[in-house]
């Protein structure tokens, strides 16, 4: 690691604690090696502090600082390490846990500290004075170690609202001590963006201290907790990447830099960073094996997706008209969603998205709307399926479907076996290039066995079809239509290794569903690889 990784501008810190708080999140568990693939990316993304974990806490935290000395050579961070001010009546320099922050070799350290009366009399069972004692000599003794320290005073705006002087009493013992930044904590999430606004801006007149913020997300309301108080003053924000953190979660770290760069002004993250800000943010989600919000602000897939034709008839003459920024800003893309909704501008905007040119013919843009119209009240969805929307595009823009097989019939038996096990097999008879096919395949299930039998009959012929890859399968019921039937739509997404893709069946019999999906997603991916149609 380079001692001279440094914030893009020390005046404001971004601050990300995704590897100390974020990690707290229910169902998230990180090994050492997620931790430093994570740090990593943080790093592209060039925040100027990644608070690492409490070395000396947990084995894992340790082996992390040890790791990250030698393994990361960081471009923009400074690391951090966590912890709390001494125990009381004992001197800092004997503290164990004070030892081991020395130990983890951080160039940063950040100190939890009591700011609340009843947390310090009930939870560390010790007098005010001597929590503040305990501030002013932890801050003191890691600076004259050459330390950088930074105190989160917990539950900060809780222990304000009962005794105010208090809480500023421990802002201006950690301040007068030597902390860079007393960051002021809303740790149990309960505040709204005008009280932290209102607190802030009276710490900073009556103490003098540079101050941060750390917002927890309870009220729903973390991210513009922590724009208000920036607004009141304070340059130190603290975050965690995708929201991620203990119960509801934090500040998430994406929206908070977006509005500081696109909305602020604020230089916080150097210069192209921000287009890399959706890859970052998918890459963690990733790693911490959680699927990444579909509808998170400025990052998620739907974040610039249009459905409603009246948004699209604008969009068309100027995306501004419905979008507060350009996606590309933030490295995202602008959607369109094609619905029972859609209206012409939508069709014309989604064939240009797909690289199909409608050459401005109004008679065939509403023969598609009609037909997407049509085909929805029948139970199909195109937003969740682009594949099978284009297919059916250029069918009417081609004035003929894309047919590279053509189904004389298929078959899928389910035996139930004596010993209680299931046997499961499809038989397809199939026409290509003038050839009949007929192949038998067994599967995991009825679906699965169409699939192989599919491939089995096709593959020869079409030998780009060994690539792909059913990756996920979805079935919903929809609502009956006579007495008990139902009709069932499926959902297949499929994949060749460099991108994936989704199509729709729906019928009254769920396997009859599938072999719809199947039969787009075959010919999709033939489009894709480039083949000529057969017939």
């Amino acid at each position: 690691m380079t001692t001279e990784a440094k914030a893009t501008d020390d005046g404001f810190h971004v601050f990300d604690t995704t590897l100390r708080d974020g990690a707290q999140r229910e169902g998230i568990n990180l090994t050492v090696s997620d931790k430093l693939t994570i740090a990593r990316h943080l790093d592209d993304f060039g925040v100027g502090f990644i608070e690492g974990g409490w070395p000396g806490a947990n084995p894992r935290d340790t082996e992390f600082f040890a790791r990250a000395r030698q393994e990361i050579d960081f471009a923009h961070a400074e690391l951090v390490a966590f912890g709390a001010t001494r125990r009381p009546h004992t001197r800092a320099e004997d503290d164990p846990q004070l030892k081991a922050l020395l130990d983890s070799g951080a160039p940063v350290i950040t100190l939890v500290a009591k700011s609340h009366d009843r947390h310090v009399e009930l939870a560390l069972r010790t007098t005010l004075e001597e929590n503040l004692a305990m501030v002013r000599d932890s801050v003191s003794y890691l600076r004259a170690q050459g330390r950088r320290v930074f105190l989160d005073c917990e539950h900060f705006f809780d222990g304000y609202k009962v005794n105010p002087e208090y809480a500023k009493s421990v802002v201006r013992a950690a301040a007068e001590s030597g902390a860079d930044v007393v960051v002021l904590c809303d740790t149990n999430g309960g505040m709204l963006p005008a009280q932290i606004q209102a607190v802030v801006s009276t710490v900073a007149a009556d103490t003098g201290a540079r101050l941060g913020i750390h917002a927890q997300d309870d009220t729903g309301c973390a991210v513009a907790n922590t724009l208000a108080a920036v607004d009141a003053g304070a340059t130190h924000v603290q975050c965690t990447a995708n929201g991620y953190g203990e119960r509801v979660g934090n500040a998430n770290l994406f929206p908070v830099v977006a509005a500081l760069e696109l909305k602020y002004g604020k230089t916080v993250v150097p210069e192209g960073a921000l287009p890399e800000m959706t890859r970052i943010s998918h890459a963690i989600a990733e790693v911490v094996n959680l699927t990444p919000s579909t509808h998170q602000p400025y990052v998620g897939v739907s974040a610039f997706a249009h459905k409603a034709g009246l948004h699209a008839s604008a969009i068309k003459v100027d995306p501004d008209l419905y979008q507060h920024i350009a996606p590309e800003l933030v490295g995202n893309t602008m959607r369109m969603l094609v619905s029972d909704m859609a209206g012409r501008a939508s069709i014309e905007l989604k064939g240009k998205e797909l690289g199909v040119d409608l050459g401005g013919d109004r008679e065939l843009v509403a023969r598609v709307v009609e037909r997407v119209k049509e085909r929805e009240l029948q139970g199909y969805t195109y937003e969740a399926a682009d594949a099978s929307f284009e297919l059916l595009l250029r069918a009417e823009a081609e004035g003929r479907a894309r047919r590279y097989f053509r189904t004389e019939s298929w078959r899928a038996i389910v035996e139930n076996r004596p010993d209680g096990t299931h046997a499961n097999e499809a038989t397809v008879k199939l026409w290509a290039k003038s050839e009949r096919i007929v192949a038998t395949a067994e599967g995991n299930g009825p679906v699965n066995a169409l699939d192989r039998a599919l491939r089995v009959g096709l593959e020869r012929i079409y030998p780009q079809l060994a690539k792909l890859e059913l990756t996920d399968y979805k079935v919903r019921i929809l609502e009956g239509r006579h007495g008990t039937d139902s009709t069932t739509r499926v959902l297949i997404t499929t994949g060749d290794g460099t991108a994936e893709w989704s199509t729709v069946g729906v019928a009254e019999n769920v396997i009859a569903a599938s072999w719809q999906a199947l039969e787009d997603a075959y010919t999709y991916g033939l489009l894709r690889a480039g083949v000529e149609p057969a017939e």
